[in-house]
């Protein structure tokens, strides 16, 4: 009896926390409604919208969870898109299925928690009338108080469980994390498959323009020194010289190209080393640290290591910085690399090629990229990476400055 109490006591508190967050609910929804008319009037509504709708989010991240107690089921959703105080961003926030999901729960739970003040108000007075009226100190055993009290003692877990299956039905619909995991692993397989195409091209192009060039223009001259050996013994050794040049020359552009496939750095000195060595290239200082209790797989200590490369690169080339930061670290099973500058700011990945690639390639590893660039700065680009780990690494704590 004592549990059951208990659990009743519970139910009770979760739904006045339901009734209070009502009255939040409605205000959330005529901001947004607000702010939608003011966009096409004023520029203010962007602000205002995207505010509204992130609280929303907060509000119904926090139900279900509360949710998930009560129906002891694990309900979580994905979101397509983060609101923000632009139009690309808002438009596709308001794009994603969810966001009208919300917008519809946020009506209902306001109508509902109204309807369930009034019900509760109406209860008390008649619980209080019944009370006054009565007669003698056993007045709350007689027979109607006993019925109403019994009505509430039922309904209220009914109604805890009724809004908690209203949460599973509108804000973690059956299916929608599964779909939207299936849809980002179609669009991480399509930037997958581009991004190897692309590769494939870089390589066949280079291979084409440089090294397969020259190794022609070695047989063009080793051909014209073998017609001219026994008539001008000077001139064929003048063109085996040449020759000579020409075959180191593409022997360079080979090991270039290798690389640009896996650096041997990576072989020889693991991540850490590789990041130290892509800090030595960049022209702005770079202070590096790196703290990994053991190596990543090849292909995931590769994708770090170009999307650390092509980040410090943006830093040399357009951030106008005076210094700049790289830290690495593995913790709940996964690697977090942060590149940062003190530069002017206003990275966008929608803006640029290289931020994209760095975030099709974590795309194919299920990585994530994360861009925090106000204009002015300083800049952060988080790149995170879920991914086990293999063989021991040495050092296991790296930190060095380096300067171009």
């Amino acid at each position: 009896m004592t549990r059951r109490l208990r659990n009743w006591l519970l139910a009770a508190v979760r739904l006045t926390c339901a009734v209070g967050t009502a009255l939040v609910a409605l205000v959330l929804l005529l901001t947004q409604l607000v702010g939608l008319v003011l966009v096409p009037l004023f520029g203010v509504g962007l602000p205002v919208v995207s505010g509204a709708l992130g609280a929303t989010r907060a509000l119904a991240d926090l139900h279900r969870a509360q949710a998930g107690r009560v129906l002891d089921a694990e309900l979580s959703v994905g979101y397509r898109a983060d609101p923000g105080p632009t139009w690309r961003e808002l438009a596709a926030c308001l794009r994603d299925p969810q966001t009208g999901r919300d917008t519809i729960w946020l009506a209902l739970h306001g109508f509902a928690g109204i309807l369930l003040a009034f019900l509760a108000n109406a209860v008390f007075n008649t619980l209080g009338t019944m009370l006054v009226g009565g007669t003698g100190p056993f007045a709350v055993f007689t027979l109607p108080v006993l019925v109403l009290l019994a009505v509430v003692w039922w309904t209220v877990p009914w109604l805890v469980r009724a809004l908690a299956l209203l949460v599973r039905l509108l804000l973690a619909p059956a299916g929608s994390t599964l779909e939207r995991r299936v849809e980002q692993l179609a669009e991480s397989r399509a930037a997958t498959v581009d991004a190897q195409a692309a590769e494939l091209r870089r390589i066949e192009r280079d291979l084409h323009d440089g090294a397969q060039a020259r190794l022609a223009a070695v047989r063009m001259t080793l051909g014209l020194a073998a017609q001219t050996l026994h008539a001008d013994p000077d001139r064929a050794a003048a063109l085996l010289e040449e020759a000579r040049a020409d075959a180191g020359r593409a022997l360079a552009e080979l090991r270039d190209l290798v690389r640009g496939i896996h650096p041997p750095v990576l072989a020889d000195r693991g991540l850490p080393g590789g990041l130290e060595a892509a800090a030595l290239l960049c022209p702005v200082p770079v202070a590096v640290s790196v703290d990994l209790p053991a190596r990543p797989h090849p292909p995931v200590e590769s994708a770090l290591y170009f999307t650390a490369t092509e980040a410090l690169a943006n830093v040399g080339r357009h951030a106008r910085a005076t210094r700049a930061w790289l830290h690495a670290a593995y913790a709940h099973g996964k690697i977090t690399v942060v590149v940062g500058d003190d530069g002017r700011g206003g990275a966008d990945p929608t803006r640029g090629t290289g931020l994209r690639g760095i975030e099709r390639r974590l795309a194919a590893f299920d990585g994530t990229l994360h861009v925090a660039s106000p204009p002015g700065g300083p800049t952060e680009i988080t790149m995170e990476l879920p991914c086990d780990l293999c063989a021991p690494s040495s050092p296991r704590t790296t930190s060095s400055s380096a300067t171009g």
